[in-house]
């Protein structure tokens, strides 16, 4: 079990909210003051103008895109501008790739192949032009299940999930070869909600995860991760039509496995849980009270 530093820090997400990126890179500056163990950057708002930012106004912290769709960009321009970034960060820099979900490549209106071979050719593509465009980063994986998670540990050093469960991480690590572990990055995107009322807080992170229960791949996940009766419930309910009833169907077990909601000591002993299973935790923070600055200064206040 690796041991946890008494000073250790999480990661933490931010996005990129239009009218809003200089108070984020604000924050981002504040993360790295406090000592904030890295900063994932999702693909709203635009991730890749955020890291290329993110170079110029942090000097310590490490970062990543967490995630960037493969089908956004061609692997050369991707390659390209991650190598730019690279440079310009002094390495601190690390490129997290998925293939996404369907309503987005549908809203894209892009052709899909099969996900383990379109973001294996797109990793093969980039690394090809590594000796036109410039040394690329550490690219991490999105990954779930354990098919990804396998294409993650072959061909990337890293992974990067979403809304997993704590209780199943174990069983899919002991995929990772043991050779490829030490090296390998490993981190969670964690929605965390922090407040002393637990069932206000459970309610914003159920309001959260109502999305990702509506997509097969997750609940799909979820089925292998245990929670079969839970999703199989959730499924009659999208089948009959009825998406208001989902968050009724997300048991607090289910949810405080996947999620962090309650006060402060609560957040902090099951960030370190998930530190001492191997997995860096990267916090997703929404708040009862206020939107994404706020939630993130409540999460400061937690490492006072």
């Amino acid at each position: 079990m690796p041991k946890v530093d008494a000073s250790f820090r999480p990661a933490l997400s931010i996005v990129a909210s239009p009218t809003k990126r200089r108070a984020i890179l604000d924050l981002a500056v504040e993360a790295e003051n406090r000592g904030i163990s890295g900063l994932a950057c999702p693909s709203l708002g635009g991730t890749m103008g955020l890291c290329v930012s993110l170079a110029h106004v942090t000097k310590t912290i490490n970062y990543w895109t967490s995630i960037q769709p493969i089908y956004y960009s061609h692997p050369v321009e991707m390659a390209n501008t991650a190598s730019h970034i690279n440079e310009m960060s002094d390495g601190r820099f690390r490129l997290g790739l998925g293939v996404s979900h369907g309503p987005v490549t549908q809203r894209l209106g892009v052709a899909t192949g099969k996900p383990l071979s379109d973001i294996s050719d797109y990793v093969t593509a980039m690394r090809a032009n590594e000796k036109f465009g410039g040394q690329l980063p550490p690219i991490y994986l999105a990954t779930l299940r354990n098919k990804m998670l396998q294409l993650a540990s072959d061909i990337s050093e890293g992974g990067i999930w979403a809304n997993a469960s704590l209780s199943h991480m174990s069983t899919q690590l002991a995929e990772v070869p043991n050779a490829k572990r030490d090296d390998f990055f490993l981190s969670n995107m964690i929605p965390t909600v922090i407040d002393d009322d637990i069932e206000a807080a459970r309610a914003i992170n159920r309001r959260t995860l109502t999305g990702y229960v509506s997509l097969p791949n997750y609940r799909n996940y979820w089925k292998a991760a245990g929670y079969v009766e839970e999703m199989e419930a959730i499924e009659a309910a999208l089948a009959a039509g009825n998406k208001d009833a989902l968050p009724s169907l997300m048991t607090n077990k289910w949810l405080d496995d996947n999620t962090i909601s309650g006060p402060a000591s609560h957040v902090r002993a099951r960030f370190e849980e998930w530190a001492h299973a191997g997995v860096t935790p990267i916090a997703v923070m929404s708040s009862t009270s206020g939107g994404q600055v706020k939630a993130i200064n409540e999460l400061f206040d937690v490492y006072n």
